[in-house]
């Protein structure tokens, strides 16, 4: 069998320190358990930015549409703001998301029974928290026309975003949220603002006709978005899957993710198509983002860099065992209090990124072994 071939992106700030300990991980696989990857490294965001002139170049392009998934750490910072949207490091990343296609974003908000308290939410509003949000990612206002910002006859600015969406771009990522409820608690909720956006309320009848054509067995619901955002602070379990557009995946993705204690623990994963041979096009990336202020340090979090990697293992190899050795190494590792900064609770031990990562891989190996 050729090796399974992965794209690292280590990208900015804290991006190069989190991505450091995954390929441990990934020499790990390959140590213990005979799985090996063919491994390559690029450049996106500011990084490329300085290097090349661009946050992601054509080379870097190809690569990732020619390898089975891509790990992307981070991208970033403080050091870019000034740059035209074009050059921000940023566009990158919009670029990695439109030309490999991947449409559906999954960002699960899952809270671990050790970090329970980490949460500024109540116990037990939190306790036992496992849901999924599925957000569309190449459509809607971020990538509608027309946009810009143009100077009006009065002297004023006018600054312009298109939302729209087509029948087939609702109809896939719905059914991406439908398939995965199967396999979860069997519950829907999309999110819209069908009340007020033309946009929403197409949406909204779109998955009702979806479900009514080919899901008919999950449950479906319907929520405006601010009205889940704030159901997602007073009643998070109500929820399993939420499927819902870019802008308001964007926010209520964020949302979720702060009710498990720390941005800094939560993976993504972005989707596309399935080809006739059964594979996709697939990325992963913590959604921490660059954090500048603590990056050279050995402060940040890598939990979400390995828990985007099991999801890699899960969704494009197929390694169902060997994501969960992972994943019940790290849950493993909080049970016995070790901490980084960012879920730091009293009387628990704080460690540095490298320290957990030593901790998690040594657990791997007791994991493996039972």
């Amino acid at each position: 069998m050729s090796k399974r071939s992965l794209l690292l992106l280590p990208g900015d700030g804290i991006g190069p320190e989190v991505m450091r300990q995954v390929r441990r991980v990934i020499d790990w696989y390959a140590r213990k358990r005979g799985i090996e990857f063919a491994v390559e490294e690029g450049l996106v965001g500011g990084c490329s930015y300085d290097a090349h002139g661009t946050p992601l170049t054509d080379e870097t392009m190809a690569r990732a549409l020619a390898v089975d998934a891509v790990l992307l750490a981070a991208v970033g910072g403080p050091k870019w703001d000034n740059l035209g949207f074009d050059k921000r490091p940023e566009a990158g990343l919009l670029r990695l998301r439109k030309e490999m296609q991947l449409f559906a974003n999954l960002r699960p908000a899952k809270v671990f029974d050790a970090l329970v308290d980490a949460s500024t939410l109540k116990p037990d509003v939190v306790r036992g928290l496992d849901i999924m949000i599925v957000r569309e990612l190449t459509g809607g206002v971020y990538f509608g026309e027309p946009r810009g910002i143009t100077d009006l006859p009065n002297g004023e600015r006018r600054g312009v975003n298109t939302q729209v969406y087509d029948t087939h771009e609702i109809h896939r990522v719905a059914r991406v949220a439908f398939e995965l409820a199967r396999k979860r608690g069997n519950k829907v909720c999309s999110s819209e603002k069908g009340n007020v956006m033309e946009s929403g309320l197409l949406w909204r009848q779109e998955v009702i006709a979806l479900h009514k054509a080919e899901y008919q067995d999950v449950e479906l619901s319907h929520m405006l978005a601010d009205a889940a955002a704030m159901q997602l602070v007073r009643n998070p379990k109500q929820f399993d899957v939420i499927v819902t557009d870019n802008l308001f995946g964007d926010i209520l993705s964020d949302e979720a993710s702060m009710l498990t204690g720390s941005i800094g623990m939560l993976p993504s994963a972005s989707l596309g198509a399935t080809d006739a041979n059964g594979k996709r096009k697939a990325l992963y990336e913590p959604v921490h983002g660059s954090a500048p202020d603590i990056a050279g340090r050995d402060l940040a979090n890598p939990i979400a860099m390995f828990l985007s990697f099991a999801m890699a293992l899960r969704w494009s190899f197929d390694l169902q065992a060997e994501a969960d050795i992972l994943e019940n190494a790290v849950e493993n590792v909080l049970n016995t209090g070790l901490r980084t900064g960012d879920i730091m609770q009293p009387g628990m031990a704080r460690v540095s990124t490298s320290v957990m990562a030593d901790s998690i891989l040594r657990e791997m190996d007791k994991v493996a072994a039972v």
